[in-house]
Protein backbone atom coordinates (compact mmCIF):
# COMPACT_ATOMS: atom_id res chain seq x y z
CA UNK A 1 0.00 0.00 0.00
CA UNK A 2 2.54 2.61 0.55
CA UNK A 3 4.36 1.55 -2.29
CA UNK A 4 1.51 2.35 -4.43
CA UNK A 5 1.29 5.44 -2.38
CA UNK A 6 4.58 6.52 -3.36
CA UNK A 7 4.31 5.66 -6.82
CA UNK A 8 1.15 7.82 -7.38
CA UNK A 9 2.78 10.76 -5.66
CA UNK A 10 5.75 10.32 -7.84
CA UNK A 11 3.79 10.16 -11.06
CA UNK A 12 0.61 11.87 -10.26
CA UNK A 13 0.41 16.24 -10.58
CA UNK A 14 0.05 18.41 -13.02
CA UNK A 15 -1.91 16.10 -14.90
CA UNK A 16 -3.62 15.10 -12.42
CA UNK A 17 -4.69 18.54 -11.16
CA UNK A 18 -5.31 19.77 -14.69
CA UNK A 19 -7.47 17.10 -15.57
CA UNK A 20 -9.84 17.79 -12.45
CA UNK A 21 -10.04 21.24 -12.73
CA UNK A 22 -11.93 20.90 -16.19
CA UNK A 23 -14.68 19.26 -14.16
CA UNK A 24 -15.58 23.13 -12.84
CA UNK A 25 -18.64 24.54 -11.73
CA UNK A 26 -19.21 26.05 -14.94
CA UNK A 27 -17.45 22.55 -16.81
CA UNK A 28 -20.70 20.70 -14.68
CA UNK A 29 -23.35 22.91 -16.16
CA UNK A 30 -22.17 22.21 -19.46
CA UNK A 31 -22.58 18.45 -19.04
CA UNK A 32 -25.87 18.70 -16.77
CA UNK A 33 -27.24 20.43 -19.61
CA UNK A 34 -26.18 18.17 -22.22
CA UNK A 35 -27.63 15.47 -20.53
CA UNK A 36 -30.92 16.92 -19.45
CA UNK A 37 -31.10 18.20 -23.42
CA UNK A 38 -30.44 15.27 -25.35
CA UNK A 39 -30.48 12.43 -22.84
CA UNK A 40 -27.98 9.48 -23.66
CA UNK A 41 -27.65 11.18 -26.74
CA UNK A 42 -24.43 13.28 -25.88
CA UNK A 43 -22.41 10.84 -23.96
CA UNK A 44 -20.33 9.08 -26.78
CA UNK A 45 -18.52 12.56 -26.89
CA UNK A 46 -16.86 11.77 -23.94
CA UNK A 47 -15.52 9.34 -25.56
CA UNK A 48 -13.95 10.96 -28.51
CA UNK A 49 -12.98 13.89 -26.05
CA UNK A 50 -10.18 11.76 -23.74
CA UNK A 51 -7.75 10.74 -26.23
CA UNK A 52 -7.62 14.07 -27.98
CA UNK A 53 -7.27 15.92 -24.37
CA UNK A 54 -4.63 13.41 -23.65
CA UNK A 55 -2.98 14.67 -26.99
CA UNK A 56 -3.14 17.91 -26.83
CA UNK A 57 -2.50 18.34 -23.24
CA UNK A 58 0.60 16.21 -23.15
CA UNK A 59 1.76 18.81 -25.72
CA UNK A 60 1.15 21.82 -23.52
CA UNK A 61 3.11 19.61 -20.39
CA UNK A 62 6.20 18.79 -22.48
CA UNK A 63 6.56 22.54 -24.22
CA UNK A 64 7.21 23.40 -20.58
CA UNK A 65 9.03 20.79 -19.16
CA UNK A 66 11.47 21.00 -22.31
CA UNK A 67 11.73 24.71 -22.52
CA UNK A 68 11.83 25.35 -19.18
CA UNK A 69 9.32 28.24 -19.58
CA UNK A 70 5.43 28.39 -20.19
CA UNK A 71 3.31 28.79 -22.97
CA UNK A 72 2.90 32.68 -23.09
CA UNK A 73 6.83 32.68 -22.24
CA UNK A 74 7.75 31.09 -25.39
CA UNK A 75 5.19 33.48 -27.05
CA UNK A 76 6.45 36.01 -26.54
CA UNK A 77 9.69 34.88 -27.50
CA UNK A 78 8.98 33.21 -30.97
CA UNK A 79 5.81 34.59 -32.16
CA UNK A 80 4.18 38.47 -32.73
CA UNK A 81 3.67 40.47 -29.67
CA UNK A 82 -0.09 41.04 -31.28
CA UNK A 83 -0.29 37.68 -30.97
CA UNK A 84 1.02 36.75 -27.97
CA UNK A 85 -1.56 40.24 -26.94
CA UNK A 86 -4.65 39.01 -28.69
CA UNK A 87 -4.10 35.34 -27.21
CA UNK A 88 -3.11 36.47 -23.70
CA UNK A 89 -6.27 38.96 -23.62
CA UNK A 90 -8.83 35.93 -24.90
CA UNK A 91 -7.21 33.97 -22.00
CA UNK A 92 -8.20 36.65 -19.47
CA UNK A 93 -11.26 37.70 -20.22
CA UNK A 94 -12.81 34.21 -20.28
CA UNK A 95 -11.29 32.69 -17.28
CA UNK A 96 -12.25 35.80 -15.38
CA UNK A 97 -15.76 34.96 -16.86
CA UNK A 98 -15.38 31.24 -15.70
CA UNK A 99 -14.41 32.63 -12.34
CA UNK A 100 -17.54 34.73 -11.89
CA UNK A 101 -19.61 31.20 -13.21
CA UNK A 102 -17.95 29.44 -10.84
CA UNK A 103 -18.08 31.53 -7.50
CA UNK A 104 -21.58 32.37 -8.50
CA UNK A 105 -22.56 28.64 -8.69
CA UNK A 106 -20.45 27.36 -5.61
CA UNK A 107 -22.54 30.67 -3.94
CA UNK A 108 -25.95 28.96 -4.94
CA UNK A 109 -24.73 25.65 -3.88
CA UNK A 110 -23.88 26.07 -0.63
CA UNK A 111 -27.40 28.15 -0.08
CA UNK A 112 -29.31 25.05 -1.14
CA UNK A 113 -27.10 22.71 1.28
CA UNK A 114 -27.19 25.30 4.63
CA UNK A 115 -29.37 28.41 3.49
CA UNK A 116 -28.12 31.93 3.67
CA UNK A 117 -27.17 34.91 0.91
CA UNK A 118 -25.88 33.20 -1.82
CA UNK A 119 -23.70 36.72 -2.72
CA UNK A 120 -22.36 36.24 0.80
CA UNK A 121 -21.86 32.44 0.42
CA UNK A 122 -19.74 33.72 -3.02
CA UNK A 123 -17.62 36.68 -1.51
CA UNK A 124 -16.33 33.91 1.32
CA UNK A 125 -15.48 31.60 -1.40
CA UNK A 126 -13.42 34.13 -3.63
CA UNK A 127 -11.55 35.65 -0.61
CA UNK A 128 -10.49 32.14 0.51
CA UNK A 129 -9.38 31.19 -3.38
CA UNK A 130 -7.07 34.56 -3.25
CA UNK A 131 -5.89 33.37 0.68
CA UNK A 132 -5.35 29.59 -0.71
CA UNK A 133 -3.22 30.81 -2.86
CA UNK A 134 -1.12 34.08 -1.42
CA UNK A 135 -0.45 32.19 1.55
CA UNK A 136 -0.07 28.73 0.86
CA UNK A 137 3.54 28.29 -0.69
CA UNK A 138 3.39 25.83 -3.66
CA UNK A 139 4.96 22.89 -1.71
CA UNK A 140 1.62 22.83 0.51
CA UNK A 141 -0.46 24.39 -2.58
CA UNK A 142 -0.18 21.07 -4.63
CA UNK A 143 -0.74 19.00 -2.09
CA UNK A 144 -4.29 20.79 -1.31
CA UNK A 145 -5.46 20.51 -4.97
CA UNK A 146 -4.52 16.82 -5.33
CA UNK A 147 -6.64 15.82 -2.37
CA UNK A 148 -9.30 18.46 -3.54
CA UNK A 149 -9.72 16.07 -6.84
CA UNK A 150 -11.15 13.40 -4.30
CA UNK A 151 -14.15 15.41 -4.39
CA UNK A 152 -15.30 14.32 -8.07
CA UNK A 153 -15.97 11.04 -7.03
CA UNK A 154 -18.84 12.57 -5.19
CA UNK A 155 -20.36 11.90 -9.14
CA UNK A 156 -19.55 8.79 -8.64
CA UNK A 157 -21.46 8.00 -5.78
CA UNK A 158 -24.47 10.14 -7.09
CA UNK A 159 -25.12 7.26 -9.39
CA UNK A 160 -25.55 4.73 -6.72
CA UNK A 161 -28.73 6.77 -5.53
CA UNK A 162 -30.28 6.48 -8.88
CA UNK A 163 -32.16 4.05 -11.15
CA UNK A 164 -30.70 3.94 -14.96
CA UNK A 165 -31.82 2.46 -17.67
CA UNK A 166 -29.06 0.55 -19.16
CA UNK A 167 -30.37 -0.73 -22.28
CA UNK A 168 -31.07 2.68 -23.91
CA UNK A 169 -27.96 3.83 -22.10
CA UNK A 170 -25.67 1.45 -24.55
CA UNK A 171 -27.96 2.42 -27.76
CA UNK A 172 -27.43 6.48 -26.94
CA UNK A 173 -23.86 5.91 -26.47
CA UNK A 174 -22.67 3.47 -29.45
CA UNK A 175 -25.41 4.64 -31.67
CA UNK A 176 -25.89 8.16 -30.73
CA UNK A 177 -28.88 9.83 -32.66
CA UNK A 178 -26.60 12.50 -34.07
CA UNK A 179 -27.94 15.84 -35.32
CA UNK A 180 -26.86 18.88 -37.17
CA UNK A 181 -29.49 21.32 -35.41
CA UNK A 182 -27.93 24.55 -34.09
CA UNK A 183 -28.72 23.78 -29.89
CA UNK A 184 -26.75 20.28 -30.96
CA UNK A 185 -23.75 21.82 -32.17
CA UNK A 186 -23.59 24.23 -29.81
CA UNK A 187 -23.96 21.97 -26.92
CA UNK A 188 -21.54 20.00 -28.65
CA UNK A 189 -18.98 22.75 -28.97
CA UNK A 190 -18.95 23.89 -25.62
CA UNK A 191 -18.99 20.18 -24.91
CA UNK A 192 -15.60 20.33 -26.29
CA UNK A 193 -14.75 24.05 -25.17
CA UNK A 194 -15.24 22.84 -21.52
CA UNK A 195 -13.37 20.00 -21.86
CA UNK A 196 -10.64 21.01 -24.14
CA UNK A 197 -9.73 24.70 -22.56
CA UNK A 198 -7.21 27.06 -23.09
CA UNK A 199 -6.74 27.76 -19.59
CA UNK A 200 -5.76 23.80 -18.85
CA UNK A 201 -3.08 24.51 -21.82
CA UNK A 202 -1.32 27.31 -20.10
CA UNK A 203 -2.18 26.07 -16.41
CA UNK A 204 -0.11 22.30 -17.14
CA UNK A 205 2.71 23.88 -18.94
CA UNK A 206 3.55 26.09 -16.43
CA UNK A 207 2.82 23.35 -13.81
CA UNK A 208 5.68 21.77 -15.33
CA UNK A 209 7.90 24.29 -15.17
CA UNK A 210 6.78 24.77 -11.57
CA UNK A 211 7.61 21.22 -10.48
CA UNK A 212 11.22 21.38 -12.54
CA UNK A 213 11.92 24.62 -10.30
CA UNK A 214 11.29 23.50 -7.43
CA UNK A 215 12.84 20.13 -7.21
CA UNK A 216 16.41 20.12 -7.28
CA UNK A 217 18.89 18.63 -9.91
CA UNK A 218 15.86 18.98 -12.15
CA UNK A 219 16.66 21.28 -15.41
CA UNK A 220 14.68 21.76 -18.67
CA UNK A 221 14.41 18.45 -20.49
CA UNK A 222 16.65 20.13 -23.43
CA UNK A 223 19.57 21.07 -21.90
CA UNK A 224 19.19 17.52 -19.31
CA UNK A 225 19.04 14.51 -21.28
CA UNK A 226 19.74 11.91 -18.52
CA UNK A 227 16.35 13.33 -16.97
CA UNK A 228 14.28 13.05 -20.44
CA UNK A 229 13.19 9.34 -20.17
CA UNK A 230 11.71 9.47 -16.63
CA UNK A 231 10.50 13.25 -17.54
CA UNK A 232 8.70 11.89 -20.45
CA UNK A 233 7.36 8.66 -18.69
CA UNK A 234 5.71 10.48 -15.87
CA UNK A 235 3.99 12.77 -17.98
CA UNK A 236 2.19 10.46 -20.11
CA UNK A 237 0.89 8.51 -17.07
CA UNK A 238 0.35 11.60 -15.14
CA UNK A 239 -1.76 13.28 -18.51
CA UNK A 240 -3.68 9.92 -19.21
CA UNK A 241 -4.45 9.52 -15.81
CA UNK A 242 -6.29 13.29 -15.18
CA UNK A 243 -7.81 13.12 -18.48
CA UNK A 244 -9.60 9.51 -18.12
CA UNK A 245 -10.41 10.58 -14.71
CA UNK A 246 -12.06 14.21 -16.02
CA UNK A 247 -13.96 12.38 -18.75
CA UNK A 248 -15.03 9.80 -16.58
CA UNK A 249 -16.62 12.30 -13.65
CA UNK A 250 -18.16 13.98 -17.10
CA UNK A 251 -19.52 11.13 -18.24
CA UNK A 252 -21.02 10.50 -14.48
CA UNK A 253 -22.45 13.94 -14.65
CA UNK A 254 -24.17 13.02 -18.08
CA UNK A 255 -25.35 10.21 -17.32
CA UNK A 256 -27.65 11.34 -14.20
CA UNK A 257 -29.19 14.05 -15.30
CA UNK A 258 -29.95 12.06 -18.54
CA UNK A 259 -31.43 9.16 -16.84
CA UNK A 260 -33.15 11.77 -14.17
CA UNK A 261 -33.75 15.30 -15.87
CA UNK A 262 -34.18 14.13 -19.29
CA UNK A 263 -36.61 11.56 -18.54
CA UNK A 264 -38.56 13.39 -16.14
CA UNK A 265 -39.03 15.90 -19.26
CA UNK A 266 -36.86 18.77 -17.75
CA UNK A 267 -34.83 20.07 -20.59
CA UNK A 268 -33.29 23.41 -19.87
CA UNK A 269 -30.88 23.35 -17.18
CA UNK A 270 -28.85 26.95 -17.10
CA UNK A 271 -26.28 26.04 -14.00
CA UNK A 272 -25.21 23.46 -11.89
CA UNK A 273 -27.04 24.30 -8.88
CA UNK A 274 -29.89 24.03 -10.46
CA UNK A 275 -29.28 20.27 -11.75
CA UNK A 276 -28.84 19.58 -8.25
CA UNK A 277 -32.23 21.42 -6.94
CA UNK A 278 -33.92 19.45 -9.91
CA UNK A 279 -32.73 16.31 -8.98
CA UNK A 280 -33.83 16.60 -5.67
CA UNK A 281 -37.78 15.55 -6.13
CA UNK A 282 -36.55 13.12 -8.88
CA UNK A 283 -33.76 11.02 -6.89
CA UNK A 284 -33.60 12.42 -3.46
CA UNK A 285 -32.18 13.92 -0.63
CA UNK A 286 -28.74 12.23 -1.31
CA UNK A 287 -28.39 12.59 -4.76
CA UNK A 288 -28.59 16.01 -4.17
CA UNK A 289 -26.53 16.71 -1.69
CA UNK A 290 -24.25 14.88 -3.19
CA UNK A 291 -24.09 16.91 -6.54
CA UNK A 292 -24.30 20.69 -4.31
CA UNK A 293 -21.32 19.49 -2.44
CA UNK A 294 -19.32 18.01 -5.41
CA UNK A 295 -20.01 21.96 -6.83
CA UNK A 296 -18.43 23.50 -4.02
CA UNK A 297 -15.15 20.82 -3.82
CA UNK A 298 -14.71 21.53 -7.75
CA UNK A 299 -15.05 25.16 -7.22
CA UNK A 300 -11.80 25.35 -5.06
CA UNK A 301 -9.98 23.31 -6.76
CA UNK A 302 -10.94 24.86 -10.05
CA UNK A 303 -10.76 28.92 -9.23
CA UNK A 304 -7.25 28.61 -7.99
CA UNK A 305 -5.98 26.80 -11.56
CA UNK A 306 -7.81 29.17 -13.44
CA UNK A 307 -7.24 32.28 -12.21
CA UNK A 308 -3.42 30.75 -11.59
CA UNK A 309 -3.12 30.34 -15.38
CA UNK A 310 -4.43 34.08 -16.26
CA UNK A 311 -1.83 35.62 -13.94
CA UNK A 312 1.10 33.09 -15.45
CA UNK A 313 0.05 34.06 -18.97
CA UNK A 314 0.22 37.99 -17.96
CA UNK A 315 3.30 37.44 -15.89
CA UNK A 316 5.17 35.48 -18.51
CA UNK A 317 4.14 37.76 -21.25
CA UNK A 318 5.13 40.99 -19.35
CA UNK A 319 8.55 38.89 -18.35
CA UNK A 320 7.38 39.67 -14.44
CA UNK A 321 8.78 36.60 -11.81
CA UNK A 322 5.80 34.39 -11.43
CA UNK A 323 5.33 31.02 -9.63
CA UNK A 324 3.40 30.19 -6.40
CA UNK A 325 6.94 28.70 -5.46
CA UNK A 326 7.62 32.37 -4.78
CA UNK A 327 6.45 35.09 -2.01
CA UNK A 328 4.23 37.63 -2.30
CA UNK A 329 7.19 40.54 -2.25
CA UNK A 330 9.24 38.23 -4.85
CA UNK A 331 6.16 38.10 -7.54
CA UNK A 332 3.90 41.02 -7.19
CA UNK A 333 2.51 41.17 -10.15
CA UNK A 334 1.92 37.55 -10.57
CA UNK A 335 -0.25 37.42 -7.40
CA UNK A 336 -1.99 41.07 -8.30
CA UNK A 337 -3.33 39.09 -11.24
CA UNK A 338 -4.55 36.24 -8.92
CA UNK A 339 -6.08 38.54 -6.72
CA UNK A 340 -7.71 40.89 -9.71
CA UNK A 341 -9.12 38.20 -11.97
CA UNK A 342 -10.57 35.94 -9.00
CA UNK A 343 -11.99 39.33 -7.06
CA UNK A 344 -13.42 40.86 -10.05
CA UNK A 345 -15.23 37.51 -11.08
CA UNK A 346 -16.46 37.76 -7.19
CA UNK A 347 -17.76 41.51 -8.03
CA UNK A 348 -19.59 40.37 -11.41
CA UNK A 349 -21.74 38.08 -8.90
CA UNK A 350 -22.80 41.62 -7.43
CA UNK A 351 -23.91 43.21 -10.93
CA UNK A 352 -26.83 43.54 -12.82
CA UNK A 353 -24.71 40.94 -15.59
CA UNK A 354 -25.99 37.28 -14.59
CA UNK A 355 -22.83 35.64 -15.39
CA UNK A 356 -24.54 32.31 -15.00
CA UNK A 357 -26.24 32.86 -18.14
CA UNK A 358 -23.05 33.47 -19.51
CA UNK A 359 -21.96 30.29 -19.15
CA UNK A 360 -22.84 27.78 -21.62
CA UNK A 361 -21.63 31.31 -24.41
CA UNK A 362 -18.17 30.94 -21.97
CA UNK A 363 -17.83 27.77 -22.73
CA UNK A 364 -18.53 28.29 -26.46
CA UNK A 365 -16.11 30.79 -26.38
CA UNK A 366 -13.03 28.39 -24.96
CA UNK A 367 -14.35 26.12 -27.85
CA UNK A 368 -13.64 28.95 -30.42
CA UNK A 369 -10.21 30.42 -29.09
CA UNK A 370 -9.13 26.95 -28.42
CA UNK A 371 -8.62 26.43 -31.98
CA UNK A 372 -5.80 29.20 -32.36
CA UNK A 373 -4.12 28.42 -29.77
CA UNK A 374 -4.21 24.59 -30.06
CA UNK A 375 -2.93 25.25 -34.20
CA UNK A 376 -0.29 27.87 -32.62
CA UNK A 377 0.69 25.01 -29.74
CA UNK A 378 1.56 22.16 -32.58
CA UNK A 379 3.81 24.66 -34.72
CA UNK A 380 5.63 25.03 -30.98
CA UNK A 381 6.18 21.77 -30.50
CA UNK A 382 7.83 20.99 -33.95
CA UNK A 383 10.13 23.93 -33.67
CA UNK A 384 14.16 22.42 -32.90
CA UNK A 385 15.14 26.38 -31.35
CA UNK A 386 12.06 26.06 -29.16
CA UNK A 387 12.13 22.60 -28.27
CA UNK A 388 15.82 21.77 -29.10
CA UNK A 389 15.95 17.59 -30.13
CA UNK A 390 12.55 16.91 -28.75
CA UNK A 391 10.04 18.15 -30.99
CA UNK A 392 7.14 15.85 -30.52
CA UNK A 393 6.93 12.73 -32.62
CA UNK A 394 4.47 12.12 -35.35
CA UNK A 395 1.94 10.17 -33.69
CA UNK A 396 1.73 12.85 -31.22
CA UNK A 397 1.67 15.40 -34.05
CA UNK A 398 -1.42 13.72 -35.81
CA UNK A 399 -3.52 13.12 -32.76
CA UNK A 400 -2.80 17.05 -31.81
CA UNK A 401 -3.86 18.28 -35.37
CA UNK A 402 -6.86 16.32 -35.24
CA UNK A 403 -7.96 17.54 -32.16
CA UNK A 404 -7.40 20.90 -33.85
CA UNK A 405 -9.15 19.90 -36.87
CA UNK A 406 -12.06 18.72 -35.07
CA UNK A 407 -12.61 21.91 -33.05
CA UNK A 408 -12.14 23.45 -35.88
CA UNK A 409 -14.74 21.75 -37.66
CA UNK A 410 -17.13 21.91 -34.93
CA UNK A 411 -17.12 25.70 -34.35
CA UNK A 412 -17.31 26.21 -38.61
CA UNK A 413 -20.54 24.24 -38.08
CA UNK A 414 -21.54 26.02 -35.59
CA UNK A 415 -21.38 28.92 -37.03
CA UNK A 416 -22.90 27.88 -40.42
CA UNK A 417 -26.24 26.36 -38.18
CA UNK A 418 -26.67 30.33 -36.83
CA UNK A 419 -26.79 31.56 -40.16
CA UNK A 420 -28.35 29.05 -42.11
Amino acid sequence: MFKLRRYLLDHLGPGLITGAADDDPSGIATYSQAGAQFGYAMLWSVFLTTPLMVGIQVVSARIGRVTGHGLAANLRDYYPRPLLVFVVSLLLVANTINIAADIGAMGEALQLVVGGPAHGHALIFGVLAVLMQLFLPYSRLAPVLRWLTLTLFAYVLVLFTINVDWLPLLKGTLLPPLSLSGDYLMLLVAVLGTTISPYLFFWQASQEVEDQRATDGDEPLKDAPGQVRRHMRRIKIDTWVGMAFSNAIAFCIMLTTAATLHEAGITNIQTSSQAAEALRPIAGNSAFLLFALGIIGTGLLAIPVLAGSAAYAVAEAMKWPIGHGKSLTEAKGFYFIITVATLLGVSIDFTPIDPIKALLWSAVVNGVISVPIMAVMMRMAVRPEIMGPLTIRPRLQRLGWFATGLMTIAVVAMFASMVA
